[in-house]
């Protein structure tokens, strides 16, 4: 069978590739840990829950809108202007099937071939495979563990040409857990504002896994005005993966856009996670507070348990459910059997046969001196997890 060309611009998800590779020791009766998949391990809360229920018997079954359901988007309306200070229209405000699915209606709708994407690494996987899927160019701004994975304004201007189109980045990162603080916001915006032909996405998935104080929205910024499309959704801090919800507020030209793509894909999102959703965002709060002060617990015990095994240089990240450590120091060496553990890649996968725990390597995200950990599960898993990692560290010579 012969596939269409465009196949060959697909990337596989490296994240879903390890758990598929977990998955499948698993099935064979290998005890294996997973920390590669960015899953909360909590349920939904209940009242979210009974809300879908609720709107089931009122017969909210049909097809919604493309756009989403007019209350549900009044909901993501007022969440932006209450809690980010984003003001915005309702028809600055689209509904898809998950934040994945507003980042790609938004790259597919905006980048022509050879535009160029600043993209910050290390950055979510699947970023630059949907640039390269739109025939633009992805350029990197690399950064290191030493500076907590943060851009400089200084490195953001030196990235720009006639051919930058878009800036793309996560803050709370994945995979490094980085926030963006408000000053170093000031500092981008400074840049940003220069250049008024570069269009901003700003994915805010994370945003409710926050440790520190509640940073600033850069689509909030009167001097980005009409050029950044905000993306969030409800999968990571509602606990609702599963339900497929994430939304864009953005230029009213630049939804629309994305209105008639998503039309001709898939049309409107499920009409009773977008009841459930209007509950998640106007409903109790407590639930996602206490599942974020579990989050931040375990954050602190894989941070010290990392800090312990030699080698191992450890940021503190201030957000999301990752660690991101950097583990150059075992690059290079071999396993008792003389493999040679050359890559990121390499590591992960000797981890994964040799001491049963599945992690990501840093390739996949822009940084190939780095393994991402997530500790979206029970502390003893996360105790037993990097005990098995240490001993399998400790092997390699």
């Amino acid at each position: 069978m012969k596939l269409s060309s465009r196949m060959d611009r697909v990337i596989e998800s490296q994240t879903l590739a390890m758990t598929k590779k977990a998955r499948e020791l698993s099935e064979k009766g290998i005890d294996v840990i997973s920390l590669s998949i960015g899953e909360p391990d909590f349920n939904t809360p209940l009242n979210i829950c009974d809300e879908a229920t609720a709107a089931m018997k009122r017969g909210e079954t049909h097809y919604p809108p493309v756009l989403g359901t007019l209350n549900f988007r009044k909901a993501i309306q007022n969440k932006l202007l209450k809690e980010n200070n984003i003001q915005v229209g309702l028809n600055e405000i689209i509904v898809s099937n998950g934040a994945k699915h507003s980042l790609f209606n938004a790259i597919m709708t905006l980048i022509n071939p050879g535009d160029e994407v600043i993209i910050p690494a290390p950055y979510w996987v699947s970023y630059p495979a949907m640039v390269h899927y739109a025939q633009g160019k992805v350029v990197e701004i690399p950064t290191s563990v030493e500076n907590e994975y943060k851009v400089p304004a200084a490195d953001l201007r030196s990235k720009i040409t006639n051919k930058t189109r878009l800036l793309m980045f996560s803050s709370p990162c994945n995979p490094s857990g980085s926030v963006l603080s408000e000053t170093e916001l000031d500092e981008w915006v400074q840049v940003l504002k220069d250049h008024p032909e570069i269009m901003i996405i700003s994915d805010e998935i994370y945003e409710k896994i926050n440790y520190g104080e509640r940073t600033k929205s850069i689509g909030s910024y009167n001097e980005l005005k009409g050029r950044v499309a905000t993306i969030n959704g409800l999968a990571k801090g509602f606990a609702m993966t599963g339900w497929r919800i994430g939304y864009m507020a953005g230029p009213a030209e630049w939804v629309k856009a994305c209105e008639k793509f998503q039309g001709l894909v898939s049309s409107g999102s499920n009409s009773i996670a977008q009841a459930a959703g209007i509950e998640a965002l106007e409903g109790d709060q407590s639930e996602i507070e206490k599942m974020k002060q579990i989050f931040e617990s375990r954050r602190n015990l894989m941070r010290d348990l990392l800090t312990q095994i030699k080698g191992l240089k450890v940021s503190n990240p201030m957000g999301a459910f990752y660690h991101f450590p950097d583990v150059s120091y075992y690059l290079g060496k071999s396993t008792d059997d003389g493999i040679k553990i050359n890559t990121s890649s390499d590591l992960c996968l000797h981890l994964l046969s040799d001491a049963h725990v599945a992690t990501v390597a840093g390739d996949a995200f822009g940084n190939p001196n780095c393994i991402r950990l997530s500790y979206a599960t029970e502390e003893k898993t996360i105790k037993e997890a990097i005990l098995r990692i240490s001993k399998s560290l400790k092997k390699l010579n």
